[in-house]
């Protein structure tokens, strides 16, 4: 067996692995951002319905 060998891949392996870790915790990141971006939006046009409850209630359509 091939110690030298088996070392270098055990390191590429966990050289990987951190590498896995660190793109997911950075989309992790991006993603609670978005969530906080959309819940802010929502907010927000929850405070526009409260003001004038009329707006968007009603549409008009033609075919």
């Amino acid at each position: 067996m091939d110690i030298a060998g088996v070392s270098t891949a055990l390191a590429n392996i966990s050289t990987q692995s951190q590498v896995s870790a660190a793109v997911l915790g950075k989309a992790m990141d991006t993603n609670k951002e978005l969530g906080e971006g959309l819940v802010q939006m929502i907010d927000s046009a929850a405070m526009e319905r409260s003001v004038n409850p009329g707006i968007g209630a009603n549409f008009d359509m033609r075919i």
